[in-house]
């Protein structure tokens, strides 16, 4: 008997952060039973591959994709997804993760016969300026056009959703589930990535995240700055700060860098498949967000056995263990400096935490044992 296909909407497949939870747990599925295809946006005639397009292939999935949604474009794109519907229904469900625009392909996706439909809701916020606004408005009243209503945090839940959504009991949490034996701390591989990136005796500041409003990164790269400064007058050492992603704004930050005059114990290390090496090589986690859904990164920073100061716009849903601490992103740096040097002085022996994630609920393989038997309820009724 052929798989149940489950279709997953989304921007793209990059490596970002929904990108990467969703690869996870497709990973996980009993692909006998269940298969994931893929509905991407993209302008690109042809669309160049991206980073999981290879991998979704060899797992057994189709990546479809249709134009993206522009205002002046709207009755363009509703027929669009008005006609890819009407050829593909063979799906048990369409997952969307694409907020921003599912008030319109999941009706559509129900007119022509798709059983059920599901909003899935992985941010806190929006952009800035008009692009979040219209964000905003594309979103309201989208509890009442998903069949199921999904989140990864109570946060991402009410801003999508809305409070009274929530109250009613109409959105189910999904926290962002990791593999936890992945990220383990490795002393081996500690020393092999701070050799590789000439990091010898520095202290080094990470984070992980594209190069976006949302993360910040001008706020980090300051108090990198003033962190610098005062780490290595008290401890006679070097401190780098080591950032993974990449993204629109990734040149912007590495002016800032140039004019902070502090380019040189800056790495920018691009976007990386191998992200859970490149924690080994950290000390301490930075996570200025101005707003998050929940940070899978933060999770899998924990994992590692990393001590962590994140943003307090964040979810504390995330801070599974004591490693986490918060602090607002709306006081000088010299807030968060007074953090990163308590942690930098009194390093404790690192550890993997790994049974702590897994006893929060963040751990994949059970998220997939979960999402399968609902996938499969949904093939039963069908």
């Amino acid at each position: 008997m052929a798989p149940k296909r489950v279709l997953h909407v989304l921007g793209g497949t990059s490596l970002g952060g929904a990108e990467s939870r969703i690869m996870d747990l497709y990973r996980q599925m009993d692909r006998d039973q269940i298969q994931f295809d893929f509905l991407v946006h993209s302008d690109e005639q042809p669309r160049r591959p991206q980073y999981f397009d290879e991998e979704i292939k060899k797992l057994g999935g189709n990546i479809y994709v249709l134009p993206k949604m522009k205002l002046y474009n709207y009755s363009a794109y509703r027929q669009a997804i008005a006609d890819f519907f009407q050829v593909h229904h063979e799906f048990v469900a369409v997952h969307g993760h694409m907020t921003s625009t599912a008030a319109i392909y999941l009706p559509i996706a129900k007119q022509y016969g798709i059983p059920r439909t599901i909003a899935h809701a992985r941010s806190a916020g929006v952009d800035k300026g008009l692009k979040g606004l219209a964000t905003r408005m594309m979103r309201r009243g989208l509890a009442d056009k998903a069949e199921d209503c999904f989140a990864c945090s109570k946060e991402a839940a009410v801003s999508v959703f809305g409070q009274r959504a929530y109250d009613a009991g109409r959105v189910t949490i999904v926290p962002n589930a990791i593999n936890p034996d992945r990220f383990a701390f490795c002393g081996e591989l500690r020393q092999s990535i701070r050799g590789r990136l000439k990091l010898g005796e520095d202290f080094v500041v990470g984070h992980v995240g594209r190069f976006h409003y949302s993360k910040n990164h001008e706020y980090l790269i300051r108090v990198f700055a003033a962190f610098q400064e005062k780490y290595e007058k008290q401890s006679g050492k070097g401190a780098v700060l080591l950032l993974l992603g990449e993204g629109a704004l990734m040149e912007q930050a590495k002016e800032l860098c140039r004019m902070l005059g502090i380019e040189k114990n800056v790495i920018f290390a691009g976007n990386c498949g191998n992200v859970e090496e490149y924690y080994n090589a950290m000390d301490l986690f930075c996570f200025p967000s101005r707003f998050e859904g929940l940070p899978g990164t933060v999770v899998e920073a924990q994992a590692n056995g990393l001590p962590c100061i994140i943003s307090d716009r964040i979810t504390p849903e995330v801070a599974v263990t004591e490693l986490v601490c918060c602090e607002s992103i709306d006081k000088a740096p010299e807030a968060w400096v007074k953090l990163m040097m308590d942690k930098a002085m009194h390093m404790g022996e690192r550890r993997s935490r790994m049974d702590e994630i897994t006893d929060a609920g963040f751990d994949v393989r059970r998220q997939a044992e979960k999402l399968q038997a609902y996938y499969l309820e949904l093939a039963g009724r069908s």
